[in-house]
């Protein structure tokens, strides 16, 4: 039998927050030898950590002196808005706050693996490109291990040898604080405003956002989409540093880099105008947005070094990911869209554009700007179904605009009502693209896709009734 991997052992580490991401890092930390203290501002998160196992103790009531780092899951601020007490206390006694995907970083090192790491970042489509990179590994061959903010946090996945890739999604939160990881092939895929309380303003933002790059060399590839002025201008100033820079867009030609033009994906890296794939009629990667995912996914894969066919073949029977943009039903000439992962009105569009009309449910916990920026979509809104803390501030921005609306609360309301206007007018779509958070009436947005999902199903079994 052989001896287990302990890469921390006699070191100590405080874990704050159990709660997606935290509790798997803990439980990690402490596989790999670490003394590991954990604590939750929640009692039942706390208790389902005792239960699991973990030591637990009030990190605000022992002297954070002599442990090596704090690891605060993503969503708890160390700067910006204000830092948590907790990571007040761990800075002013010079505890490093450290990021899950450095200590990865360091334990594979540590294990002697010379396994290559991809980062992906971005506003929107993280998650999509992420399991769609992974796809395309997984396809060529390549022993791949898919987490960070999508999926199992970073440090909780399996170890991977010399041939192995891990691909992480990276939020601004994670990035913010990266110490040490250098990724061999990274992508940042858009930028449009949000998390702007965590960052302070936009430029702090895209710089969060950017440090996904930080320690690259020539050895390296940064892959930057150019569909939105603020990567551009990423891009602009990367392509005067040492790893090599290829540009991606969904929406037309890119010379040098890779695109989607008239639905083909397009490798240009070469100058060659190589056609990669056809998007035409793929259901999972609609839109300009899709199109920009799979470029961006394509262009990791080709820096890895994996054939075309193979990136061919896993975007061809890529199934799409769930809450995005994902078709639920069809009832009675109704079709259902369950985009509930659209948490940010850029989202939104993205879905939004990709139908010439249709009912939309919208509503939640507003982001700053709310929807005013959809206005020049509004026009394709046949009806809009207004839900959450939302509804009424985003009633009188419809209302200014002459877009037919209706107060319905929750989202059960807004789907039936929504499902009696569009019948009536099917062939029709009703779109859930809420351009909100979930948190008012939800605990995430794969809870609000997922009680969508239910909904829609109870009105299928009506309609076969």
């Amino acid at each position: 039998m052989s001896a287990a991997f302990t890469p921390f052992a006699g070191e100590r580490y405080a874990v704050m927050g159990l709660g997606r991401s935290g509790l798997p890092v803990a439980r990690a930390l402490l596989s790999y030898g670490a003394d590991v203290v954990a604590w939750d501002d929640a009692e039942q998160s706390r208790r389902t950590a005792a239960n699991a196992g973990l030591p637990v103790a009030d990190l605000g009531a022992i002297d954070l002196r002599g442990f090596d780092g704090l690891v605060l899951s993503p969503g708890i601020p160390h700067r910006l808005p204000a830092p948590h007490p907790i990571a007040a206390r761990a800075l002013a006694a010079g505890v490093p706050i450290l990021a899950e995907a450095d200590l990865l970083w360091r334990a594979v090192r540590l294990r002697g693996s010379r396994a290559r790491f991809v980062g992906i970042t971005g506003t929107n489509g993280k998650s999509t490109t992420t399991a769609l990179t992974g796809s395309i590994l997984a396809r060529a061959g390549i022993p791949v291990a898919v987490g960070g903010n999508f999926g199992t946090p970073a440090l909780a996945l399996t170890m991977l040898g010399d041939d192995g890739v891990f691909v992480l999604e990276m939020s601004s939160y994670a990035l913010e604080r990266l110490a040490s990881i250098r990724f061999d092939a990274a992508a940042m895929l858009n930028l449009s405003p949000d998390h702007l309380d965590r960052h302070g303003d936009m430029a702090g933002y895209a710089a969060a956002k950017r440090a996904i790059f930080n320690r690259q060399d020539a050895a390296c590839t940064a892959v930057i989409g150019v569909d939105d002025a603020w990567s551009r201008a990423i891009a602009e100033d990367l392509g005067r540093g040492l790893a090599r820079v290829v540009r991606i867009s969904g929406e037309g030609a890119v010379p040098g880099g890779v695109y989607v033009e008239h639905g083909r994906l397009i490798d240009d890296r070469d100058a060659l105008r190589t056609r990669l794939a056809s998007l035409v009629g793929h259901r999972s990667l609609l839109g300009r947005h899709n199109a920009q995912n799979a470029a961006a996914a394509a262009a990791l894969a080709l820096a890895l070094g994996v054939a075309r066919e193979d990136i061919a073949a896993a975007i061809a029977t890529f199934p799409g990911l769930p809450h995005r943009q994902e078709r639920v039903a069809e009832i009675d000439g109704v079709l259902f869209i369950n985009d509930s992962k659209a948490t940010n009105a850029d989202s939104a569009a993205r879905a939004m554009a990709c139908y010439d009309r249709f009912h939309w449910i919208v509503g939640g916990r507003a982001k700053a700007g709310g929807i005013q920026p959809l206005a020049p979509l509004f026009p394709r809104v046949a009806r809009a179904w207004l839900i959450g803390e939302a509804a009424e501030e985003f009633a009188r921005t419809l209302g200014e605009a002459g877009v037919p609306h209706e107060l319905c609360g929750t989202l059960e309301n807004a789907v039936h009502a929504a499902f009696a206007a569009a019948r009536r007018e099917a062939p029709a779509v009703v779109l859930l693209s809420p351009a909100c958070a979930s948190f008012d009436q939800f605990p995430g947005f794969e809870a609000r896709g997922e009680t969508f999902r239910q909904l829609v199903a109870s009105l299928r079994v009506r309609a076969s009734a």
